[in-house]
């Protein structure tokens, strides 16, 4: 099966964005209900059911007043970064997913079709780039409203981005070590010739959720938003569709976020325990390992689903049970916590990958393993001996102990 034409590739190309953007928006607003729902399975409460059969509905109840709503223009406001604020914030989280493949590939009567929009040599480098911009949106809309309580909450924005943007890089860079590479198609199907990079790569992933979480502004590091503070955040003064493109972009990066753990640490659309869906394109269009098949392709996207679905179940499992961590706490897990350990795990992981290459070690199986129980023994460490409440509570720890101490006698 060759590459192909370019007739082929133009209509291929054109299927793929109509079908994997408008099925991410689908998802997006499906995301919004399944929240709400497992928030009121949580709080012991029934959530959205008047519309529609179990309340399944109610995304499209929600569109359609927040495009009935009135639209309010603060006086003063600068009116056309107050405009642009809603859609830059929206942007990153809908380009992103463009890199990111999520089935294996499609046999056509026409050729081979990668299930991937742009399959660009640069790879999470163009997703680093992309996400930065984020903070963007959130940063103009608190500064054009014209408001000092939505400016102090586009502030946060910006100081917290930017913080967990220098983590969410670093912890990205261990991946680079061990694939060589930074196309995401080639990072999964390392992952099917070894082992799913969670294993080797564990305190990684670990450093990864957490940045993102940050990133993604979702609780406990919902600080921009924090009501209690700052009335009701950088979007105060929204209200109608504007205010609920903040909430889509919100969503849809958590969509995003959970799609790149899923493709960077679990596999992608690797099917665990099967060599069948081991299927790859050369750049000349030749078929690389299994040969490919309509069902195949099928059973990877459903793969790629449910790892997705897993990680947005734990974006909402999290904000709706551990609570609202304090500014000075969030700047110090990024600042005092993630990055120095993460310039430390990124060269003890280097100094392991030359031990194994120096012993003869190749790639594959038994040098994941092996990486694996470093990152095991590194992870403990983390987990039960380094923070032991000392750094992210910093003064108030130390506060505490004479307190602790009269208490006791």
């Amino acid at each position: 099966m060759g590459p192909l034409s370019t007739t082929a590739f133009i209509i291929s190309a054109v299927a793929k964005v109509l079908v994997i953007f408008v099925g991410w928006l689908i998802v997006v607003a499906g995301v919004t209900l399944a929240e709400r729902k497992i928030a009121a399975w949580i709080q012991d409460r029934s959530g959205p059911n008047r519309v529609g059969p179990w309340g399944i509905f109610q995304p499209i109840a929600d569109g359609i007043k927040n495009f009935a709503k009135e639209e309010h223009i603060p006086g003063g406001a600068s009116r056309w970064l107050f405009f642009l604020a809603p859609i830059i914030s929206m942007f990153p989280a809908f380009v992103v997913i463009a890199v990111i493949p999520v089935a294996a590939p499609l046999p056509t009567p026409w050729g081979l079709v990668e299930v991937i929009v742009a399959d660009l040599p640069i790879g999470f480098l163009f997703v680093m780039a992309l996400a930065s911009l984020g903070v963007y949106g959130l940063t103009l809309g608190g500064w054009a409203s014209n408001s000092k309580y939505s400016f102090l909450g586009g502030v946060r924005a910006s100081a917290q981005m930017i913080s967990y943007e220098v983590a969410l890089g670093l912890s990205l860079v261990p991946i680079f070590m061990l694939a060589g590479n930074v196309t995401l198609p080639e990072i999964v199907r390392q992952q099917q010739d070894a082992l799913w990079y969670v294993l080797p790569l564990m305190v990684g992933f670990l450093f990864f959720s957490v940045s993102y979480f940050a990133e993604t502004n979702r609780g406990p590091f919902d600080m921009p938003e924090a009501e209690s503070e700052l009335v009701y955040g950088f979007h105060t003064e929204y209200s109608a569709m504007r205010m609920a493109m903040f909430y889509l972009a919100e969503y849809a990066n958590m969509v995003t976020a959970s799609a790149l753990m899923a493709t960077f640490f679990f596999g992608g659309w690797d099917i665990p325990f099967w060599a069948g869906d081991n299927i790859g394109v050369a750049a000349d269009g030749s078929i690389i390992g299994a040969t490919p098949a309509w069902w195949v392709t099928l059973l990877t996207f459903a793969s790629f689903a449910a790892k997705t679905a897993f990680f947005i179940l734990v974006f909402i499992w999290v904000r709706w049970t551990i609570p609202r961590f304090r500014y000075d706490q969030v700047m110090a897990l990024g600042w005092k916590v993630l990055i120095p350990l993460l310039v430390v795990y990124i060269a003890v992981l280097g100094g392991a990958m030359l031990a194994l290459e120096a012993a003869g070690i190749e790639f594959g199986v038994r040098y994941a393993l092996s990486l694996a129980g470093i990152n095991l023994v590194l992870l403990l460490l983390i987990m039960f001996w380094l923070d032991r409440s000392r750094i992210v509570l910093g003064g108030a720890w130390r506060q505490a102990r004479p307190q602790q101490a009269r208490s006791r006698g």
